[in-house]
Formats: structure tokens, sequence, C-alpha cells
């Protein structure tokens, strides 16, 4: 493997961060313990502010403090996350408004309640007649005549539909 030779500018400016790099990232990682309050935190705030400094470094490193541009970043970069963290917060714990079903639910008790009082043959006759809007012919109990083979509750089924309407 060839190895490649950066320009001796570049090589200084790699020096350079390099020794930043190691005189400052202990202290800033124990600051950032400190504000954040987690260690895995910190060390990831901490890279991403080093890595900043990096992609700046010929601007950064005439600064008169880095160290200072450093930390500053890693504050801005701390109130990011708090910012997100807060917006996520405020999505997934948003008040979901509710109506009150009181009324509604006491309605449908009663409903219920009256329905299940009535015979099957009824139940199902009113039913479909006056909640589906269907007619004595479409639900299939209408009044028609008695043959031999038909039982007299089926009879009376018919004869109760007509009633309930």
């Amino acid at each position: 493997m060839q190895e490649v030779t950066l320009p001796i500018e570049a090589q200084t400016v790699a020096l350079d961060f390099e020794s930043f790099f190691r005189t400052e990232y202990r202290s800033l990682c124990q600051a950032l313990v400190l504000l954040v309050g987690d260690a895995l935190e910190a060390e990831e705030i901490a890279q991403e502010t080093m890595t900043r400094v990096l992609e700046r470094w010929d601007r950064v490193g005439a600064m008169d403090s880095p160290a200072g541009y450093a930390y500053r970043t890693a504050l801005n970069l701390q109130r990011k996350r708090i910012r997100r963290l807060a917006v996520r917060a405020r999505r997934r714990f948003a008040p979901v408004p509710v109506a009150d079903i009181g009324p509604a639910a006491s309605d449908r008790h009663d409903v219920r309640r009256a329905l299940q009082a009535l015979p099957d043959g009824l139940r199902a006759a009113l039913i479909l007649v006056d909640w589906l809007d269907m007619d004595t012919e479409e639900t299939g109990l209408a009044p028609r005549s008695a043959t031999p083979w038909e039982k007299p509750h089926e009879r009376d089924q018919g004869t109760a539909a007509a009633r309930c309407r």
C-alpha cells in the first residue's frame, strides 16, 4: 500500500488540530457530563463538537480561543438536543380533546335495554323496518297466508312486524 504524503501546510494544520484535540477533548467531555448528566450523551456531543471544530479548523485555529469556540459549539449542540427532546415530548404527550360521551352512552344503553326486552322476532322486525328503512317485502316479514308446512310461531313473526310499523 502506498503512503499518501500531505503537503507541509496540511500536515501543520492536522498536527495543530491533533494537539488541540488531545488537550481539550477530555476536559470538554467532563464539562459536558456535568451539564448533560449522562456520560454517553456527553461523549456524543463532544465528538460532534470536535467534528465541527475540525471542519472549520482553518478559521477556528486562527482564533484567540479555539477552546472557547469548542465549548460554545458544545453548548449550542446541547441546547439543540434539549429543543428536539422538548418537541418530541410535546408531540407524544399532546392533550387529546375528549368529547363528553355520557349522554350518548346513556341513550345507547337505554335503547339496547329496550331492544333486549322485545321478543326475537319483534326485535328483528323493528331493526329492519325502522332503523334500516326496509319495507316489509324486502325483509321477508310481510303478513302472508298460512301454508300447511308453516309453523305457528313463523306466522306470528310476520304479524308482529306489521304491528311494529
